[in-house]
């Protein structure tokens, strides 16, 4: 049970250091902006490239994409309903609510809790490959539309093809696909910068908890909960009816996936409303409630399915 919790119990640590370095002030008025750019533009591309092009080609093709994308669209479809036909939400914070509600922390979370719950790093790789080929271009054409006002075609698809996650991620893939193996001259600078990507993630998320209350902004605290719902209790059952009904799957293999879905809200969806200035306090509440409330979520799915 130890063991389980040090993926935790990592994350935690980092977050900590990042709301002590907020409380004290000691990286200045624009540390959250300057680390968020960062990771966005820098490391997350690199960690992504690093995780994808070292991925077992015949784990990211797996039954489990099939199941884990059935169960991030029905969450995400079920808040987007609600929250743009029954709010009235604007477009972009919907996307982020929907992002918080259906995105998981497959890197920094579900790899160590995967290596310690399942046996394999490898199993949330298909999970990453949906998300970052899928769901993140998708996501971000939306978010660079709204955010900049004009919706050409042309101009759409540059923005897509050139965003720097999204290349990292696709070449990671081809890399895995096409079974090239990087030489250390190239794979390990590549590691060095990748490895810094989760803990300046989550420092700068720290940062973005001093002076804030969770559910503190008025208005907007039914959207957290409607994320937090569906991410931490619909989707793993999602995952769980799928997987056993109607791909028929193993035991094992139904396990992980309610693992998977069961993980919280990626920090990348946080990294997201920043860099867009959409949805901020959504996508911070739910990333800190799911967090928080995965841990019996997933601790009880083991028990009952493991």
């Amino acid at each position: 049970m130890l063991e389980t919790l040090t993926g935790f119990a990592v994350v935690g640590l980092a977050i900590a250091v990042g709301y002590l370095l907020g409380r004290i002030d000691l990286l200045g008025a624009h540390a959250r902006e300057v680390l968020s750019r960062l990771t966005f533009f820098v490391l997350s591309p690199f960690l992504l490239f690093t995780v994808l092009s070292q991925a077992d080609a015949r784990v990211l093709f797996s039954a489990l994409l099939p199941v884990s994308a059935i169960a991030a669209v029905v969450v995400i479809g079920a808040y987007a309903l609600v929250a743009r036909l029954v709010w009235k939400r604007g477009v972009g914070e919907t996307v982020i609510g929907a992002l918080a509600a259906g995105q998981v922390n497959s890197n920094n979370i579900g790899i160590p809790l995967s290596l310690y719950l399942l046996g394999s790093a490898a199993y949330p790789a298909p999970v990453i490959l949906m998300q970052l080929l899928v769901f993140t271009p998708i996501s971000l054409t939306i978010l660079d539309a709204v955010t900049s006002g004009r919706t050409s075609v042309w101009r759409t698809v540059l923005r897509t093809a050139t965003n720097p996650i999204i290349l990292g991620s696709a070449l990671g893939t081809l890399v895995s696909v096409l079974g090239i193996r990087l030489p250390p001259i190239v794979i390990e600078p590549i590691t060095l910068l990748a490895n810094a990507c989760v803990p300046v993630l989550l420092i700068s998320y720290g940062i973005s908890l001093h002076g804030q209350r969770v559910l503190g902004m008025a208005g907007r605290r039914r959207d957290v909960l409607l994320a937090s719902a569906l991410k931490l209790l619909v989707m793993p059952a999602v995952a769980w009816l799928v997987a056993q009904y109607v791909f028929g799957l193993s035991a094992h293999a139904v396990l992980i996936v309610v693992v998977l879905a069961a993980l919280p809200t990626a920090q990348n969806v946080f990294n997201y409303a920043q860099r867009y200035d959409i949805g901020e306090p959504v996508a911070r509440d739910t990333v800190f409630l799911t967090t928080v409330g995965c841990v019996p979520v997933i601790l009880g799915a083991v028990l009952l399915l493991g």
